[in-house]
């Protein structure tokens, strides 16, 4: 199965952007859809802590975001796999089934049966709005000092890591480096988008038994991930199926992909047929050829 989940740079342009949209303003009211497993926290809990509260800070940690309140409570959001955060301001569009369409000379409209959770602001400016088609995006209200294991669990955030630490992690794994890639307890962030373009990039197999790989293979992977991860982030994320920014517009990664979703084309760098398998049902794409390491 191929989960096209929003990936760190794609929640890292949705934290840039939506950073101001929330950071120091005050919240007036919350309105939210009914109960289920998008809300860790129970819906009427949200809407009775957070008004009148204010986001000091908009953070990021692997797929997740996290919003400092004033009295140091944490609202984490976390997109799953067709989540959209967006501000309510005229033009913003929909993605999705069910896609709606605001012209830009119309007012927002009300929340669709999509739209789960709405955050109203004292000032009167734009709201914040988080849509899910599927519903597989969390929302979690933590308390001043509270844990919670989605958090404990992650590893060192994608753009911070270092190839030491990806290479202590690999230490007598068979499990085949694509699979290691994507376990958020190692490096958090990274989703199958950008462990295939990474080791793509890197010439190494995706099919490799983490445990071979050298300490210069660790080192070199990881500053190509981190590279290829800043180049989305610039470029606006990638979009393949769902994923707008909070203002609306796709990303423009998806045309610098060599391999991701590319199967049966030739490879941009030596003609060879992109090919596609399944490593722990998830797609993998690969060149035969330049992946031979």
């Amino acid at each position: 199965m191929d989960r096209r989940l929003p990936e760190l740079p794609e929640v890292e342009v949705t934290r840039r952007q939506l950073r101001a949209a929330l950071c120091g303003r005050r919240i007036r009211a919350v309105h939210t859809a009914g109960a289920g497993q998008f809300f860790v926290t129970r819906p009427r809990t949200l809407r009775q802590k957070l008004p009148d509260r204010t986001v000091l800070r908009l953070r990021r940690h692997g797929k997740y975001l996290i919003g400092e309140l004033d009295d140091g409570s944490r609202l984490v959001l976390h997109l799953g796999m067709t989540g959209q955060l967006f501000t309510a301001d005229p033009g913003v569009r929909y993605r999705g089934r069910g896609e709606l369409q605001v012209a830009p000379e119309q007012r927002p409209r009300p929340l669709d049966v999509h739209t789960h959770l709405c955050i109203e602001f004292r000032d009167g400016g734009p709201e914040v709005r988080f849509r899910d088609v599927r519903k597989f995006g969390r929302v979690l209200l933590l308390d001043a000092g509270q844990t919670d294991a989605r958090l404990d669990k992650l590893g060192v955030d994608a753009l911070s890591a270092r190839g030491k630490q990806l290479f202590a992690a690999s230490r007598k794994r068979r499990t085949a480096v694509k699979t290691l890639l994507l376990n958020q307890s190692v490096l958090a962030g990274i989703g199958n988008i950008y462990a295939d373009e990474a080791l793509h990039q890197c010439g190494i197999r995706p099919t490799r038994a983490a445990g071979r790989l050298s300490r210069a293979d660790c080192e070199q992977l990881v500053e190509i991930i981190r590279a290829v991860m800043r180049d989305s982030i610039r470029l606006g994320g990638t979009t393949v199926s769902d994923f707008i920014n909070p203002e609306g517009r796709d990303g423009s990664f998806q045309r610098c992909l060599q391999v991701y979703a590319r199967e049966g084309e030739p490879c941009w760098t030596c003609g060879a047929e992109i090919r596609r398998i399944v490593l722990g049902q998830r797609s993998t794409h690969f060149c035969p050829h330049c992946q031979r390491r």
